[in-house]
């Protein structure tokens, strides 16, 4: 069957690849929430290695600079994450952390 040639000059629909669009988006607001979570390990975890996930995942795709953004602000979200959380597990085996 013949399909009618469109008048838009570009590759048809079926070609352009879609599969990375939402991971890269998710992967740059997760990086961005990243960011303010930190401060709660067992927040900033998760949301940090997910984000990155999404980003790695989506380097191919036709969002490569969102998906870029994402990684980078997953890594200083990390970074920030393993901090807080070192920090927070030192104070408290050596006993200098307490709740008043």
């Amino acid at each position: 069957m013949i399909q009618p040639s469109s008048p838009f000059p570009g590759p048809p629909e079926s070609a352009v690849p879609t599969a990375g669009r939402g991971k890269a988006i998710a992967s740059l607001c997760l990086g961005l929430f990243g960011l303010i979570a930190w401060f709660l390990p067992i927040i900033g975890f998760p949301t940090t290695i997910t984000g990155l996930v999404l980003g790695i995942k989506s380097l191919n795709g036709p969002r490569k600079g969102m998906a870029t953004a994402g990684i980078v602000l997953c890594i200083i979200g990390l970074v920030l994450t393993t901090a807080n959380a070192a920090i927070g597990a030192y104070l408290g085996a050596t006993g200098q952390l307490h709740f008043k």
